[in-house]
């Protein structure tokens, strides 16, 4: 009956968390709006080898992603939950994953169940686990792929070392469709430092083969079909998107190298307590099976290995949080029981953070706030006491922690609640008249809608234009972006306009019907400097300007 009660508690929590909030927020531009589109366009094509964006060749990443957003948005509908509900079901299989593999290191039901928990609730998890991008999906591969080793190399049978190897293989043949080749690099330089204390290499040489062998039958159907479809996307997709992206001077989203110590750090909130204990306990078990030592490596060497290259963004190191939850969750228990001080301590650090942003947001983002310029304007005085709201309930959970119950120091997990079921209603407009385009585009829908052409100089907004109005002939004004390469096929060349021919452009094609120019700007001088003609209407609100043109005879 315990159970029973635990089981509920745990999957309505699992709920108001993950499943809830999901259809209450606007999307964010430009990568919910980007994959977004991507699988609406390629669930209404019916093309599941080459990916579109706004009808254009779209190399960036595979297609293994795209096919679960296909399918939620197959099951679904067109929402907001659809777009988001893949990126929750892997990072939901990732924790199911996460707790196999720790009840199979240790044999303890506590740790498994915690390490799920702790997994899903760790700040970085959460975030990246309830927005749309491909990094939750990735993780999952590169966590099966993580498992299925450590099953294969505790096999005691011939047969069972080859499964695992075969398991492996297939999970990283999956994550080279998801995201690319780091799928094969990422487990191979985690096991490095285990299968070295370990003196694994026979095993490794002997059985590595078969892996191999699994990754490639499972991808090759879907290699050899999209090099028929589309020559140039291997040449593309390696060079470009893994080469200069990531090691050239001109890499996307560069940044230092101890970039991801504080996305680590906040990341591991609200078990940020544990963080220390738990790191050093995977060094102190390099001894007998080192099954600590196996975690610790796995969160390790993908950190050092994203810090060395030049682009860096914070999703990229969710695969470390798997082993580190299994790590965090038998460090705790073991503390738990020995009955040492470090959850309460962990709950001082929760209540702390929740009480330091209740007054940040209090006393200087408020309309009430010290701030000359707050982020919430003047008829925002109910977003930012529901701000305040989601804070105090965090760091009411972490006081919660500070009871001598027992139990009750495993009460942070529930200390992000707030923050998801009030996060859709807490962005300042400012945010949402710059990052959601959804807004100012439910304000336009109906100009939109009777316009032949539109276009506009933002590839997220065009994204979210498209999504939203179900139509993906959406021309782009000025800004090419990251569809510079497939404006390239001379079937599309006439999908981007510079803003020196939109003037002549206008004059010949306003014959076919009404055009509809939509700008994102930073300030009225960026407007004049885009240099539109004079429009018939203007709407602006925000970031966001819309020019309508009438057509005209």
């Amino acid at each position: 009956m315990k159970s029973a009660r635990y089981g509920i508690l745990i999957l309505t929590c699992f709920a108001l968390l993950y499943l809830v909030p999901l259809a209450f927020r606007h999307l964010w531009q430009p990568d919910e709006t980007r994959y977004a589109e991507i699988s609406r366009e390629m669930l209404l094509s019916g093309n599941w080898v080459v990916p579109h964006f706004l009808d254009l060749r779209y190399f960036e990443k595979p297609d293994a992603c795209y096919w679960i957003n296909k399918l939620s948005h197959l099951i679904f509908g067109h929402n907001h939950f659809a777009v988001r509900f893949g990126a929750v079901f892997s990072v939901t299989l990732s924790a199911l994953l996460t707790s196999w593999l720790a009840f199979r290191l240790w044999g303890d039901k506590t740790v498994a169940l915690l390490a799920g928990v702790i997994f899903l609730t760790c700040l970085l998890v959460y975030g990246v686990g309830t927005y749309a991008v491909l990094d939750p999906m990735i993780a999952l591969w590169l966590t099966a792929a993580m498992c299925s080793f450590w099953l294969a190399s505790t096999a005691r049978t011939r047969g069972g070392i080859l499964g695992g190897y075969l398991l492996l293989g297939l999970a990283c043949g999956m994550g080279v469709m998801t995201k690319g080749f780091l799928a094969l690099a990422v487990p191979v330089i985690s096991v490095l430092p285990w299968a070295m204390a370990q003196k694994r290499w026979q095993r490794v040489l002997l059985y590595g083969p078969w892996a191999v062998l699994s990754a490639v039958l499972i991808t090759l159907p879907w290699a050899l079909a999209i090099a028929r479809a589309e020559p140039d996307f291997w040449r593309y997709f390696f060079w470009v998107e893994h080469i200069l992206r990531c090691a050239e001077d001109n890499a996307q989203h560069k940044a230092p190298f101890w970039y991801y110590v504080p996305f680590l750090v906040a990341g591991a909130l609200p078990w940020l307590g544990l963080l220390p204990g738990a790191l050093k306990s995977g060094w102190q078990g390099r001894r007998g099976q080192g099954e600590a030592f196996y975690l610790l490596g796995w969160v390790v060497m993908p950190l050092l290995f994203f810090s060395i290259a030049k682009g860096k963004l914070p999703t990229y190191i969710l695969p470390c949080f798997a082993p580190l939850a299994i790590l965090m969750a038998r460090y705790a228990v073991a503390q738990a029981r020995s009955g040492s001080v470090i959850l309460r301590v962990n709950g001082w650090i929760n209540l702390a953070f929740g009480a330091v942003c209740l007054s940040i947001v209090a006393f200087f983002l408020a309309p009430w706030g010290l701030a000359k310029h707050p982020v919430y304007a003047a008829n925002e005085t109910l977003k930012a006491i529901l701000a305040c709201l989601a804070f105090a309930v965090w760091g009411l959970f972490g006081l919660l922690a500070l009871t001598r119950r027992p139990g009750r120091g495993f009460s942070v997990a529930l200390c992000p609640l707030g923050v998801a079921l009030l996060v859709g209603a807490v962005i300042p407009a400012r945010v949402v008249d710059s990052k959601q385009p959804q807004a100012f585009i439910d304000d336009v829908r109906q100009p939109l809608a009777d316009s032949r052409y539109i276009f506009t100089n933002s590839v997220g907004v065009a994204a979210g234009i498209a999504w939203e109005m179900r139509r993906s002939d959406i021309q782009l004004y000025g800004q090419a972006g990251e569809l510079r390469y497939g404006l390239n096929y001379p079937d599309v060349h006439d999908r981007y306009l510079r803003p020196s021919r939109f003037a002549a452009w206008l004059a010949e094609h306003r014959r076919q019907g009404k055009v509809s120019l939509l700008l994102v700007v930073s300030n009225p001088d960026e407007l004049h400097a885009l240099t539109p003609p004079p429009a018939d209407r203007l709407t602006r609100r925000g970031r966001f300007v819309l020019l309508e043109y009438d057509a005209r005879p």
